[in-house]
């Protein structure tokens, strides 16, 4: 019975954000700053949200749990132990989110930095181009086969990727591919971090299939 501010990717209405007087606002970083901006400048206080690595997702909790004056230490306990007993020798991997076009994340995004925190070479950490999405990389076809990782991480979002990528030339000709190393992976939680309980479920998948 909460009254919904927003939907998808549209800007959330202020007005109703108003006129339910709340204690506290929070927003995504680079989406929702004119809206947090406005809020601001009406008194209301405003959290901005960027979580793009583990280490952002414990810094924002424990700044979330001061605002609300609430404990942090149970959700960091549990922040720890997702993390704990995670492989020290993991395959390469290419992390695929979408095929048009081809895209992986890099070092520089929540998921680049789950890889890492399970010590899975990404064979996409350190690679820069033109992407509209601040982490990730476009990759051609060639780039793939010159990869040619270990496992292959497919990101489903609904669309039904995997069989998208497996009506493509070069996808078997890929050793992950021959070797039946491709694991699906929801998009919460190695993408979205979504929510605590799919960050999870990601952290068990990930230790369970690599």
């Amino acid at each position: 019975n909460i009254p919904s501010v927003s939907e998808a990717r549209t800007e959330p209405d202020l007005e109703k954000i108003v006129e339910r007087q709340p204690d506290l606002v929070i927003g995504a970083k680079g989406f929702h700053d004119k809206a947090l901006q406005r809020l601001s400048d009406l008194d209301i206080p405003v959290l901005t949200a960027e979580i793009d690595s583990w280490s952002s997702l414990r810094g924002f909790t424990t700044t979330l749990a001061t605002a609300l004056e609430a404990d942090a230490k149970p959700l960091l306990d549990r922040y720890d132990a997702c993390l704990s007993e995670t492989p020290t020798d993991s395959p390469s991997a290419l992390v695929l989110v979408s095929r048009q076009p081809i895209l992986a994340p890099n070092k520089n995004s929540w998921a680049g930095d789950f890889l890492a925190q399970f010590n899975v070479q990404n064979l996409a950490a350190d690679l820069q181009g033109e992407s509209e999405f601040d982490g990730y990389v476009t990759l051609s076809a060639e780039k793939v086969i010159e990869a040619d990782p270990d496992s292959i991480m497919v990101v489903e979002t609904g669309e039904d990727l995997l069989s998208q990528l497996k009506s493509e030339p070069f996808w078997n000709q890929l050793k992950a591919t021959k070797e039946e190393n491709v694991i699906s992976f929801d998009y919460f939680g190695l993408v979205n971090p979504g929510s605590l309980a799919s960050i999870e479920a990601t952290c068990e998948q990930l230790k369970s299939e690599l």
